[in-house]
């Protein structure tokens, strides 16, 4: 008995368009829209903060909040990373008003305020290794009276690749530790937490 099959490259016509167009989304990836990730607390960074028994303190809105200010666009080679608080300045201050929440001294109303200006934000994805830098001005004030003016450097490295479809993807995801890494710095400097003391 003879045993007939039936002749398959009408599939891989079919598919073919298919093929194309996925290919066109991989090679577009480069110019896509990405939004940084949640930011996710250093407990321990919060513990110890918390362990010096802080007192009320407000939180001013974060400078600069122009959304087409420098400093609110990140570029992860031919991709934009957005900002999923709409700019990147009220990332960093919705990450301070949580993290003084979860230690019970976020009060809107205190009459200590911190103010904070980012003065840079950086991530450069490298060819092997990348790299972050955020740089923020903190001023705290308590009844109008300075009691700290400082600049404070957070800094991280991580994982990248030359190929955009590792290194993109390792950008985007280090964004977050590098706003724990520059609040690290300033919950545990000693002048910090002279200045929000009760």
């Amino acid at each position: 008995m003879a045993i007939f099959f039936r002749p398959r490259g009408w599939r891989l016509r079919a598919f073919t368009p298919g093929l194309g167009a996925i290919a066109t989304g991989v090679l577009l990836a480069g110019c896509a829209q990405l939004a940084a990730p949640p930011y996710a607390a250093d407990y321990e960074a919060l513990d110890r903060l918390e362990a010096t028994r802080p007192g009320m303190v407000a939180v001013a809105k974060v400078q600069p909040t122009d959304p087409s200010d420098n400093i609110n666009s990140l570029s992860l080679r031919r991709a934009r990373l957005l900002s999923p608080s709409g700019t990147f300045a009220q990332y960093l201050e919705d990450a301070l008003v949580r993290d003084l929440g979860e230690i019970s001294a976020y009060d809107p109303k205190a009459p200590t305020r911190i103010a904070a200006r980012i003065l840079a934000n950086e991530l450069d994805l490298g060819v092997i290794n990348g790299t972050g830098r955020m740089d923020v001005e903190v001023v705290v004030t308590r009844a109008a009276a300075q009691r700290l003016r400082k600049t404070y450097r957070g800094e991280i490295a991580f994982d990248s690749s030359y190929a955009n479809i590792v290194a993109v993807p390792a950008g985007q995801a280090a964004y977050p530790r590098l706003v724990r890494a520059l609040l690290r710095q300033v919950y545990a400097d000693p002048q910090f937490i002279a200045a929000i003391a009760p």
